[in-house]
């Protein structure tokens, strides 16, 4: 069983950064895709960025593309979003997700291990 652990969250001010990570369990972590979504309040979960099981490819969402930065660090089990210039609206729950086998995707269902989430909160 793979666990997912979020950090990083928190309250700041438009225009501020933010740098999540996200703690994987396993020996398998380099193997894995891996990618953040978020969920704001009555709105759907939403595809962030992924990060391919190499670091070489990344994906961003039109809404935060030139603005986050996915990472990882596979000898540390951990991938980052570093988020700049960040907006009201990037208010939401962030999640980390590990991406099925050969997937790297804007899909959940491309998802099948998942963290608890960590808040952000950007105040205008």
């Amino acid at each position: 069983q793979v666990q997912l652990v979020e950090s990083g969250g928190g309250l700041v001010e438009a225009g501020g950064s933010l740098r999540l990570s996200c703690a994987a369990s396993g020996r398998t972590f380099s193997s894995y895709s891996m990618g953040w979504f978020r969920q704001a309040p009555g709105k759907e979960r939403e595809f962030v960025a992924a990060i391919r099981w190499n670091g070489e490819n990344t994906y961003y969402a039109n809404s935060v593309k030139g603005r986050f930065i996915i990472s990882r660090d596979n000898a540390k089990n951990t991938v980052y979003l570093q988020m700049n210039s960040l907006k009201p609206e990037d208010t939401a729950v962030y999640y980390c997700a590990r991406a099925r086998p050969y997937y790297t995707g804007r899909n959940l269902d491309e998802y099948d291990f998942w963290g608890q989430g960590t808040q952000v909160t950007v105040s205008s």
